[in-house]
């Protein structure tokens, strides 16, 4: 065993050369969060957006507009590229804009009406409990934070869809009826959204107040993809770091995924971190390969860890129902009601409500859907029909999913 003293040198050496050796010049400009000076082929759009919102810089309310485009499209980045513009414009000639930004994926933030509005009154100068007060008050408190003057308020939901599947669209209804109890300001409603369809979801009534004008944003080609890496490419390496074929090979494994610019940038970021971890100074088309099977594993380790307790329950039933028989008769499948006794006992130690062997069926379809098990309906004969369950993850990532699920589990 080594003593703390060899350890805390190995450890000061292995902090020295990431300081020293860093392959990166500027690491923030591969990540989702950064707003580039340029946004390649995303002109049109930058244009349809600032035209649509431009009349507030008359003091006019602009249409309420809505967003379209599956992830990785840039509609955030287009829409946090204008806001700035259009804010750096407002403070140059005197005009007062309020342009509050809203990620509906973060619960802690979009998870109630109450939390929406609570957030909204912190970001435009106002300040209220995280609970506790009823929600007509919050509504009122923010008319009387906006109205003190003429200007233009425009709310910006991001991924509205995921908080409209968690607690309805009454929320927007209510935003929309605001400007009837505004003297002075008046409010636009900007949403973003993942779901092509997520308007049709909403009651008439939301609908026909909200959907003023709409946007689609396509997907990235590779070749769209690949300019796009080159200029990001430029911001965050140092010179020379990047081997040939690297970026091409990024773009086109994105263009297979809908054109999804966020998982070529992370591709390209994923392998740079990997090679600085190797301790070598170029990316090579391996570490592309290398970042593609990290990511993947973590898309699926969080895919995983946020579902519902009852989904935890049965995948947990499946991977030990799995272990038992591959012990006792050296096999890699099992059946329904092998995984739903399992699951029963795991719902008494748990003290979870126990569903119907029915729905359990469902669930495991769902996982079959998910790419996570394979599951193959067959006949027993006059005992009816069941489903052959086989995992379908890597050795390696069976323990790290069955860690995870009995840590969630035991919280």
């Amino acid at each position: 065993m080594k003593r703390k003293e060899e350890v805390g040198e190995e450890l000061s050496n292995l902090f020295d050369s990431f300081v020293k050796k860093s392959i990166f010049k500027n690491k923030i400009a591969l990540q989702a969060n950064y707003t580039p000076e340029t946004i390649p082929h995303r002109e049109k759009q930058i244009t349809q957006v600032a035209s649509i919102i431009a009349p507030s810089l008359r003091l006019e309310r602009p249409s309420n507009l809505f967003i379209y485009g599956l992830t990785g499209t840039g509609k955030t980045l287009v829409v946090q590229y204008v806001r700035n513009q259009l804010l750096k414009k407002a403070s140059e000639i005197g005009v007062s804009l309020l342009i509050p930004y809203i990620n509906c994926k973060l619960k802690k933030v979009a998870d109630t009406e109450y939390r929406i509005l609570a957030e909204l009154i912190n970001k435009t100068g106002g300040k209220v409990p995280a609970t506790g007060l009823p929600t007509d008050q919050l509504y009122r408190k923010f008319i009387d934070l906006i109205d003190i003057k003429k200007q233009i308020v425009i709310i910006i939901f991001d991924e509205i869809d995921q908080a409209v599947k968690r607690i309805g669209d009454e929320f927007l209804y209510n935003f929309t009826r605001l400007n009837t109890e505004l003297s002075k300001a008046q409010i636009t409603i900007i949403g973003l959204s993942n779901d092509l369809k997520f308007l049709d979801t909403l009651d008439p009534r939301v609908k026909s107040s909200l959907s003023e004008e709409e946007i689609l944003f396509p997907p990235y080609n590779a070749l769209q993809l690949q300019d796009i890496l080159r200029e990001r490419a430029k911001e965050a390496f140092k010179e020379g770091v990047v081997s040939e074929g690297v970026i091409e090979k990024c773009a086109a494994l994105a263009a297979r995924e809908h054109g999804d610019a966020r998982r070529a940038l992370d591709l390209l970021r994923i392998a740079g971190e990997l090679v600085e971890r190797d301790n070598k100074d170029k990316i090579t088309l391996d570490y592309v390969d290398k970042a593609k099977e990290k990511i993947e594993t973590d898309k699926l380790l969080l895919a995983v860890e946020t579902q519902p307790r009852q989904f935890q329950l049965t995948l947990l039933a499946i991977i030990e129902a799995l272990k038992k028989v591959k012990r006792e008769r050296k096999e890699d499948k099992v059946f329904t009601g092998d995984v739903y006794n399992l699951y029963y006992e795991l719902c008494k130690k748990t003290k979870t409500e126990v569903l119907t062997q029915r729905r359990i069926s469902d669930i495991i379809a769902e996982f079959d859907m998910l790419g996570l098990i394979n599951a193959k309906v067959i006949s027993k004969g006059r005992y009816g029909r069941t489903r052959e369950i086989r995992l379908d993850l890597p050795t390696q990532l069976i323990e790290k999913i069955n860690i995870l699920l009995l840590n969630s589990l035991n919280q």
